[in-house]
């Protein structure tokens, strides 16, 4: 198996900077895949914060204040 990855591995070095990238790509789409468990716990989280922000128990901050832009 080793033989294999090192050959792998060795063939990629050669290859130009756009296929490089192409590969790069591939992978990274590759394992960006969609979780639905943290797409439930994003939700429930959200609308948390949305009802908490709704009953008044959280203040809210200006873009300003966030990022400490003052006029």
């Amino acid at each position: 198996m080793m033989q294999v990855n090192e050959q792998f591995y060795s063939e990629i070095q050669e290859l130009p900077s756009q296929e490089k990238l192409k590969i790069v790509e591939f992978l990274l789409t590759d394992l960006d895949k969609p979780d639905p468990e943290i797409d439930r716990i994003w939700a429930e989280e959200a609308e948390k914060r949305l009802s908490a922000y709704e009953a008044g128990k959280v203040k809210s901050f200006s873009l300003e204040e966030v990022f400490g832009k003052k006029n």
